[in-house]
């Protein structure tokens, strides 16, 4: 996680959101709060928060269904929130892949115990993750610049490197090319050729043999999927 940590609250309850955010909100964190389904999907585009609330009933459908969405493409915990206190809801919430559920009414306290919980168990597993990614065929010890397919060393450039790290360390998110254009050359160079980026993707897909792996957005930039 950066320093930054982000927060998406999607609840049709505009009172209630506002409550939440309140409640949950301190000096590193940045809230967002949508009342719909079509507008967290928006934002998830764009960028992964470090933790989602959501609400199982929302105007424009249900929020088991789009849990098993964003856990298919991300790896931040999610909160149910629901007034559905059945067990049978409960238990299919967590089937469908929620971190925690709380229902309504609910204590604030109790809630920020919660959301504390998942943040550091993110931290810690994220903390854990830079030293090895290992997944599939692939094994990168990206602190020792060590990067395995099929338990054989390949040969990365160091831009090669950047671009990896960023794709793997935000997987299943959108990176715009010119986010990693500036985040991989940043030597100073005034002008760099927007076809080093492509030139750059076609050699790692290729060293790796990842062309499934990393996945172009026409028109916008790359992301890494499992497969």
């Amino acid at each position: 996680m950066s320093d930054r940590i982000n927060l998406l609250i999607v609840e049709d309850d505009k009172a209630l959101a506002q409550g939440l955010a309140r409640a949950l909100k301190t000096q590193d964190r940045e809230i967002k709060c949508v009342a719909k389904i079509r507008e967290a999907r928006q934002i998830l585009k764009e960028e992964q928060p470090d933790l989602m609330i959501l609400d199982v009933n929302l105007p424009d459908g249900n929020g088991f269904d789009f849990l098993g969405e964003v856990k298919a493409q991300g790896a931040f915990p999610v909160i149910l929130l629901t007034a559905n206190d059945l067990e049978t809801d409960i238990v299919a919430g967590l089937e469908a892949g929620a971190d925690d559920y709380i229902t309504k009414p609910f204590s604030l306290a109790v809630l920020r115990a919660r959301v504390n919980t998942q943040l550091r168990r993110r931290m810690d597993a994220g903390t854990r993750a830079k030293a090895v990614w290992s997944f599939g065929r692939y094994r990168f010890c990206f602190d020792r610049m060590e990067y395995y397919l099929d338990g054989k060393p390949v040969e990365l450039s160091r831009n090669e490197q950047k671009l990896l790290r960023l794709l793997v360390e935000n997987e299943g998110m959108i990176l715009k090319r010119e986010t990693l254009m500036d985040r991989i050359w940043t030597d100073g160079a005034e002008y760099v050729d927007e076809n080093a980026l492509s030139v750059t993707v076609k050699r790692l897909r290729d060293k790796l043999e990842a062309g499934k792996w990393i996945e172009t957005i026409y028109g916008t930039g790359y992301r890494w999927v499992r497969k």
